[in-house]
């Protein structure tokens, strides 16, 4: 007899038959909706549930070949965890292709009275030409694409993740711009370009790179924000495919947000606390200076989708370039998406990098071609990763099942 998808039907051991229903149930939940459907009040009226987009079908590959090897409660982690609400890409399509891809998925989502995530990822000098090297040509063709997204998506909902890098990655950051700042300046002039096209949409909420924690700090991503039209989206976000602790992520956006209405207000960025300062002086000085209520400041949302365990520290003295943002060892999923933070300033907590998807190439300044940490060749960049795919559901916190 066949199973769930085609997969055999378990038989023998009680072990083996409690393996089999918790493969069932996180089947169902892939099929049919459940644990990873996050419901809350959606924000500005949006629908109150996160959507699900279709899973790698790669991922599909191995949770059959888990269940093929008699590695059940493995393949009944993986199944939930793509069945968990998570973020859809776009970048590098034509505007023909990412208007129909767009128009499918939030009609999908439309469907299922659900509020899709899509993270654009088209910028002109992406990635500072790195491991997700790629995006538009220049400006002219990058406005053409976020006009055919802007089509697609029409008067339905959704949230976008706006071009992660975009801000805390600038082309003078990597060298990469001339001396007038000229790639920078039309980086910036791409970004509000896309809020002013896609902010005004019926249902649309666009949010705002900004890093994460252990990057920049709020004084210097404070202008930037500000440069790049914060005050004319939705907000920000930040800890995008990195490993940042939800608190980290919550207290970094708290302060931002702070120090975006003190700018607003006539200060200076400058003045604002940092993430690295003691706490109760931090919100001595947010209780002094920011009279602003949270209704009216700036929201922001956060990234989840592989900081259970929070940040990887590598081993001390042993590589040039550790790389800690990539595929680092050990790591788990975070805390599920969800629209209901508690936190009066924080929208929602998503899942937004696709957990089991490989960051890269990783070689940590060695010469390769394996990654020295995991003694193997890691994928390229967006492909399925199964051993990371095990770790992130092995280690999730909150466990998986």
């Amino acid at each position: 007899m066949r199973g769930p998808l085609g997969y055999p039907r378990v038989r023998g051991s009680r072990r083996a038959a409690t393996a089999a229903a918790a493969l069932s149930l996180a089947v169902s939940a892939l099929l049919f909706g459940g644990p990873g459907a996050a419901v809350a009040d959606g924000p500005g009226g949006a629908p109150a549930r996160l959507y699900t987009p279709a899973p790698n079908p790669d991922a599909l590959r191995q949770i059959r070949g888990l269940v093929q090897t008699g590695q059940y409660r493995d393949a009944a982690r993986v199944t939930a965890m793509v069945a968990t609400p998570q973020a859809v890409w776009f970048g590098d399509q034509s505007p023909a292709d990412v208007e129909k891809l767009t128009r499918d998925v939030v009609r999908d989502a439309d469907r299922a009275h659900a509020l899709p995530v899509l993270a654009l990822y088209n910028i002109p000098g992406r990635d500072c030409a790195n491991y997700s090297a790629g995006g538009a040509a220049n400006t002219a063709e990058y406005q053409t694409w976020i006009d055919a997204v802007a089509r697609g998506i029409g008067a339905r909902d959704a949230l976008v993740v706006l071009e992660p890098d975009a801000l805390a990655l600038l082309p003078a950051d990597c060298g990469q711009d001339d001396a007038e700042g000229t790639k920078t300046a039309a980086r910036y002039a791409e970004v509000n370009y896309a809020v002013d096209t896609l902010e005004p949409l019926r249902g649309t909420r666009v949010y705002l790179d900004t890093g994460h924690p252990a990057w920049h700090t709020v004084s210097s991503i404070v202008p930037r924000l500000i440069k790049g039209g914060v005050t004319r989206a939705s907000g920000f976000y930040t800890n995008t495919s990195n490993y940042q602790t939800d608190d980290a992520n919550s207290w970094y956006g708290k302060l931002i947000s702070s120090c975006i209405a003190y700018v607003r207000g006539g200060g200076d960025a400058a003045d604002c606390p940092q993430q690295s300062a003691p706490r109760a002086g931090a919100q001595a000085w947010i209780d002094a200076h920011v009279q602003v209520p949270a209704s009216r400041m700036t929201h922001f949302v956060t990234d989840s989708s592989r900081n259970g365990q929070g940040p990887w520290t590598p081993p001390a003295g042993k590589y040039t370039d550790p790389q800690d943002w990539c595929n680092p060892p050990g790591r788990g999923l975070g805390a599920r998406p969800t629209l209901r933070t508690g936190d009066p300033l924080q929208d929602a907590r998503l899942w937004i990098k696709t957990p089991g998807e490989s960051d890269g190439l990783c070689l940590r300044g060695t010469q390769g071609p394996e990654d020295p940490e995991r003694g193997t060749a890691d994928p390229k960049a967006g492909a399925w990763f199964p051993q990371q795919a095990l770790e992130l559901t092995r280690y999730a916190n909150p466990p998986m099942l």
